[in-house]
């Protein structure tokens, strides 16, 4: 622990992860309070500028117009886009479409305008193909569909060219859990088979534990409880033989928490909250309050495995918990879950608390 991190937390750039709870103890203050605290705060969140680092790819194409590019200008490329799925974790996709579309928009062109090595190509169109992948999940959660899926085709034949069969597998895999999400079920479970295929036995453990949930979530919205299983069950067995192999920088948030949730997800989709709510009770007590989004999902998955285990009061204290947090968040996503959230509420209208999280919302 170093004072700059005291620091950030002060600012409200950061907050406090696993030492939240001994912070809400030393202070006397109940954990759950100062969590809704963080997540409504009027703390400045960090800027894009101050989450992409160096200056904006276009600067090296107009002082290179036309010329050579070399490993270096590459690397920034990649830089940038990690930093934009960093910034993707904590600013809704409302507020990041525009800066992540000119950042895509500035990446294709240098790969256009310059010339460059044959590996040093390979490189631009991976970095386009990244940028193509968050982009288009941006998009998506701003609710504009048609544009992701424009973008992630782009980032698909991007990927395509440049050999990278993991990279493809995970925008196909986007675009399939995008599909799953919007009523195109059964498109949705033969692009996250197919994804899954693309990318091959030789992609990395993360990456194959994340497309085989990618199956598992559009065999859920199927009703395919039996397909669900096996796809999770292979999910936790890619997953385990995770090591010290390479992968790409993308998959830094595929853990077993995720997997967790996934499951929990299917779970609750599949009305079996029993089995639902101690897993999403667990991911939640030590899940980065930072991910605002993140936490509202969730959240919203919970209150509803609440409803269905017919716990109504516990269900509507999550849910005052998750339809605050989410409130002009700026995500489709959240906007979507929330109006899910109260549907499985009002069969409970005449349970006080229930009734008070109704009329508020």
């Amino acid at each position: 622990m170093t004072r700059q991190e005291v620091y950030r937390w002060e600012r409200g750039l950061r907050a406090p992860k696993f030492w939240l709870p001994f912070i809400a103890t030393v202070f006397a203050v109940d954990r759950d309070e100062l969590e809704r605290a963080l997540a409504t705060s009027d703390a400045p969140s960090p800027t894009l500028a101050e989450l992409l680092p160096g200056e904006r790819p276009e600067v090296e194409l107009s002082a290179h117009q036309g010329r050579h590019v070399g490993r270096t200008a590459a690397e920034r490329l990649h830089a940038r886009v990690h930093a934009l799925r960093l910034a993707d974790d904590v600013i809704a996709g409302q507020d990041l479409i525009v800066p992540a579309f000119r950042e895509l928009d500035s990446a294709v062109q240098l790969l256009r305008e310059s010339t460059h090595t044959e590996a040093v190509g390979r490189s631009l169109r991976t970095a386009v193909g990244e940028f193509a992948q968050i982009a288009g999940w941006i998009a998506s959660d701003a609710g504009q569909h048609d544009k992701a899926e424009r973008t992630y085709r782009l980032g698909l034949s991007a990927a395509r060219e440049a050999g990278d069969g993991t990279l493809a597998g995970q925008l196909a895999g986007c675009l399939a859990y995008q599909w799953s999400n919007i009523g195109r079920v059964s498109d949705g479970v033969a692009l996250a088979e197919a994804a899954l295929a693309e990318a091959g036995t030789q992609a990395p453990p993360r990456a194959r534990a994340l497309f085989w949930d990618r199956v598992a979530w559009a065999r859920t919205k199927a009703g395919d409880a039996r397909a669900t299983m096996l796809a999770l069950g292979e999910a936790e067995e890619a997953l385990s033989q995770h090591g010290e192999e390479d992968e790409p920088t993308w998959l830094y948030w595929v853990d077993a928490g995720e997997l967790q949730v996934m499951e929990a997800r299917a779970y609750t989709e599949l009305r079996r909250p029993l089995r639902a709510v101690p897993l999403l009770n667990d991911v939640l007590s030590h899940y980065d309050a930072t991910h605002t989004r993140e936490m509202a999902l969730y959240l919203s998955w919970l209150a509803v495995a609440y409803t269905d285990a017919n716990e109504p009061e516990q269900a509507a204290h999550v849910a005052r918990r998750m339809l605050e947090m989410s409130e002009d968040l700026g995500s489709d996503r959240t906007s979507e879950r929330a109006q899910v959230v109260r549907a499985s509420l009002r069969p409970f209208r005449d349970v006080p608390e229930v009734r008070e999280v109704l009329d508020a919302a």
